[in-house]
């Protein structure tokens, strides 16, 4: 089946906080444009694509039936699963004992968080920090320690183990996060960086909780090593999170789920889990999972990864051309773009909310880099139909980045 993602899919009224919220939450979504400027919605992390088909069919063929009471998940969901791992992310032991459904991503990382640290106790995060786990880690009482993360001559983001034994050291740390591939600077650790990183959290004790949500949104043929995968230590000392959510456009379902080979950590997190009495599966998200992780799941992923490529392809070309004083990290998964302005707001003498306000009045629906620790970038995402991508960088060249030049 051919998929079509160039068509743009009209989201307003349709539960979309990406278009629908636009001017209306003060302090964290864009303003609305100007007259004249239509919204391109490149802030909230979902796409602007319609999902595959297999998932609308698989949820609509459950619904036919006229009862939805108390279940348990089914032998096809944790069968979907293993053969998912299995076939994209060569893993042969992904067994329904060692999955645990989770609401959210984000929820099983406080579980995880809670088995290891107590309130007040720091927490190990690399920085630029993707705001939901800043969010979560503060929320719930713990303290955040950053890592920087650093730029090499060929400007590719990079872990910096030593700084990480230092901090992990000072702070008396036992639990980090990791995010692989990473938001917002779209890395996918390579399997030696990851060895590094797991080598200094090994001889300093510390538990790892590895987000790898974005782990089949791969751009430019670039592969995805699984944490836990590593070696036999990250096996046991490694829990791992993942969600068809931002791969099929889904996180309205609520759905995500955890792989954890530890038996002990396991049912501590389960346990954790279960108190909330909250931690319970969507009978429609199940089936949305099935129909997701399905052959003709697959065959949509195929084609909408190119496109992705396509889309983070051109905007780098196209800033390297044109923006003097912004420059972005090629992302090598997830679809989102990190731009760093800081050159271009100090020779403009301009400030950040400035330069936000620029695009947002063009309808370039960007977003503060400052809620991921990143108070001079903005983080932009390019799941959209290339078209409007080309037309949002058209409009930011004309009046954000060189408005001079088209008087």
């Amino acid at each position: 089946m051919q998929y079509d993602f160039e068509t743009v899919l009209d989201r307003r009224g349709k539960d979309a906080i990406a278009v629908d919220a636009v001017g209306r939450l003060k302090g964290f979504s864009p303003d609305a444009p100007k007259p004249g400027f239509d919204v391109i919605p490149m802030w909230v992390a979902d796409m602007n694509f319609p999902t595959a088909k297999s998932i609308q069919d698989a949820i609509i063929a459950r619904a036919k039936h006229p009862a939805f009471g108390y279940f348990q998940p089914s032998k096809a969901y944790y069968r979907a699963i293993a053969d998912w791992h299995n076939k994209r992310k060569g893993v042969d032991d992904v067994t329904p004992e060692v999955v645990t459904y989770e609401n959210g991503v984000l929820g099983g990382i406080v579980s995880t968080l809670k088995v290891f640290a107590a309130p007040g106790d720091a927490v190990l995060l690399h920085s630029p920090t993707y705001m939901g786990f800043a969010n979560a880690v503060k929320s719930n009482g713990f303290q955040i320690v950053h890592s920087p993360l650093k730029r090499d001559g060929d400007g590719v983001w990079r872990m910096d183990p030593e700084d990480m034994e230092k901090k992990i050291r000072a702070h008396h740390i036992h639990v980090a996060i990791f995010c692989n591939p990473f938001n917002p600077c779209g890395r996918v650790w390579t399997k030696e960086e990851l060895e590094e990183a797991l080598a200094v959290c090994e001889a300093n004790d510390v538990f790892v909780i590895a987000d790898e949500i974005w782990s089949d949104l791969l751009m430019n043929g670039h592969t995805y090593t699984p944490v836990q995968s590593v070696n036999a230590w990250a096996k046991t000392h490694v829990a791992a999170f993942y969600a068809p959510s931002k791969t099929f456009n889904l996180a309205g379902l609520i759905g995500s789920y955890s792989v954890i080979y530890n038996k002990t950590v396991r049912e501590r997190v389960r346990a954790i889990g279960a108190k909330t009495v909250y931690n319970a599966m969507n009978v429609l998200s199940e089936h949305a999972l099935i129909g997701a992780y399905s052959d003709e799941g697959a065959e949509w992923l195929g084609q909408l990864l190119p496109v992705l490529s396509r889309n983070v392809n051109f905007a780098c070309d196209y800033i390297e051309k044109h923006f003097d004083g912004v420059t972005a990290f090629r992302s090598e998964g997830t679809y989102m773009l990190l731009l760093d302005c800081t050159d271009w707001l100090k020779a403009h003498d301009m400030d950040q909310k400035t330069l936000l306000k620029k695009g947002w009045d063009v309808g370039v629906g960007w977003q503060d880099g400052a809620l991921f620790e990143a108070p001079t970038s903005i983080r932009l995402n390019l799941a959209s139909p290339t078209h409007r991508v080309e037309e949002a960088f058209k409009r930011m060249d004309r009046y954000v980045f060189n408005p001079e030049d088209r008087i």
